[in-house]
């Protein structure tokens, strides 16, 4: 599978809900960088990111656009992430059922095939703001 393709299929997973299989397309020791957060390093770390995820967010990823160096080595995503806070995660806002439209990227490694590193990026303040939350 190309770049390309992994890294769609890796959204296409997240959108179904499939963790399993996206966590097949990871390195065993992926690097996952959290957004104004620290690198966590890991598939089994990975998990975990993606319960506390599911127990506390509702997220669709819609408009993805990929964009891949040419020797398929690197690659980014924009996209625009639909999401229902669900259970209070903590440290942020009490979460009500708020519902919020949020742009975002991410950049990937691709190391033999898998996804080596993640890292995400939103505006942290723009989704307070649409939770209703302060900072």
């Amino acid at each position: 599978m190309n770049t390309s393709n992994l890294i769609a299929a890796y959204y296409d997973a997240f959108n179904r809900g499939d963790r399993e299989a996206m966590l097949s397309m990871l390195t065993d020791d992926v690097a996952h960088d959290l957004n104004q957060g620290a690198r966590e390093t890991g598939r089994d770390a990975f998990r975990a990111f993606l319960q506390r995820m599911d127990r506390c967010y509702g997220e669709q990823l819609r408009d993805i656009v990929v964009m891949v160096s040419a020797d398929g080595l690197r690659a980014g995503a924009e996209y625009v992430v639909h999401g229902e806070y669900k259970v209070t995660d903590e440290g942020l806002p009490e979460a009500e059922g708020q519902r919020y439209v949020l742009p975002g990227g991410a950049f990937f490694d691709v190391r033999d095939g898998k996804i080596a590193r993640v890292t995400n990026y939103y505006n942290l303040d723009d989704w307070i703001a649409q939770v209703g939350g302060n900072r």
